[in-house]
């Protein structure tokens, strides 16, 4: 899990998902944009967004004197991937343990 903690830590707060949720469907904004649909400032979104890129869920381009930010998917994929192999292996666990708690 390691190796997903930013990416978590990133999600796991309210403001950032909406953050996300925004830009997936808008496709991509600058800061001022975002935060004109939330009720923080613009500071406060700059510094959501600075988490968000960190954990590699943002990708940036300028265009004249705006930075326009938009969605990278594949950290979300790769943590998907590895959510649904963690899922796996504790339903495995469960039923064993069902079994378990049945032959008794």
């Amino acid at each position: 899990m390691v190796e997903h903690a930013d990416l978590f830590a990133a999600l796991g707060d309210p403001t950032r998902r909406q953050v996300l949720n925004i830009l997936a469907e808008r496709g991509e904004a600058s800061a001022t944009a975002i935060a004109s649909q939330l009720p923080v400032s613009r500071p406060a979104v700059v510094k959501h967004l600075g988490v968000l890129d960190r954990a590699g869920l943002l990708e940036e381009r300028r265009q004249g004197r705006e930075v326009l930010f938009s969605v990278r998917p594949e950290p979300l994929e790769s943590a998907s991937r590895w959510l649904a192999v963690v899922a796996s292996e504790w339903d495995r666990r469960l039923a064993a343990l069902k079994r378990l708690a049945e032959d008794s």
